[in-house]
């Protein structure tokens, strides 16, 4: 495992991010010891930063790179610079909006350090904050890139009967060999370290909440079966919360 000495940073020293990710399409086909992640990201240059430079630097750790695409074409390995760190595409549109699609393996069972995707007793999780989205995906890993994640998980329906994610369930699907999807849309903009995935042997409390203007929301508490009893609590703070916010601020 890499250890580094961490470093302070000042908000006198901040520059905007050169590059900006309006939406992330990722792709999730889950297995405990490779997992193959795709990731489509939307990207443009950011008018408020300074950097006129032609290269594009993601943050990385711990992936194994399969292949990648700028707009639909595969590029070599002339084309950009891989190390421990960071994956850099040496050269990107300077005005367009464009797509690099990425695809890399990662290793949730032997990933002990507990960011990114992990394997956790028989359930595959994420732990992202601050840091750990870096080792899912290369990505701009910083707090003020704020993107809109779209997630599909794919994964054999007998071990991870449940797959949630980010956002509302939009779509769900069967496939061959007893496999399965689910498909999560975000339409909040968000960072990275935001971004969670849970797949594993889960139960759900449910329960629902009236808005307002008289909508109905359906709830989901998931735990492992023998906590069932434990999230009453949990459920009714949820619906205290959420009307609060309508109370305070009429959302």
């Amino acid at each position: 495992m890499r250890h580094t000495t961490p470093q302070t940073i000042y908000l006198k020293d901040y520059t905007p991010p050169a590059f900006l990710i309006d939406g992330v399409d990722l792709v999730f086909e889950l297995d405990e010891q490779q997992t193959l992640v795709r990731s489509q990201l939307t990207m443009q240059r950011n008018p408020a930063s300074q950097d006129s430079g032609v290269a594009l630097r993601l943050d990385g750790e711990e992936l194994t790179l399969v292949r990648l695409l700028l707009d639909g074409v595969e590029l070599s390995a002339d084309d950009y610079c891989l190390d421990e760190e960071s994956l850099t595409v040496l050269q990107v549109p300077q005005q367009a909006v464009f797509t690099l699609l990425i695809e890399n393996h990662i290793n949730p069972q032997a990933n002990t350090a507990l960011e990114g995707l992990y394997l956790s007793s028989s359930m595959l999780c994420t732990q992202c904050e601050a840091q750990g989205f870096r080792k899912i995906t290369w990505f701009l890993d910083r707090p003020d890139v704020m993107s809109r994640f779209t997630t599909t998980l794919i994964a054999d329906q007998s071990r991870y009967p449940v797959l949630l994610s980010n956002g509302n369930k939009v779509d769900q699907g069967q496939l061959d060999n007893n496999r399965h999807w689910v498909r999560w849309e975000d339409p909040f903009a968000k960072p990275c370290y935001l971004f969670a995935l849970v797949a594993g042997q889960l139960a759900a409390v449910t329960d629902q909440f009236v808005t307002c203007s008289g909508r109905s929301i359906e709830l989901a508490i998931f735990v492992e079966s023998h906590n069932l009893d434990k999230c009453d609590h949990a459920m009714q703070s949820l619906k205290n919360a959420m009307r609060w916010d309508e109370d305070v601020y009429g959302l």
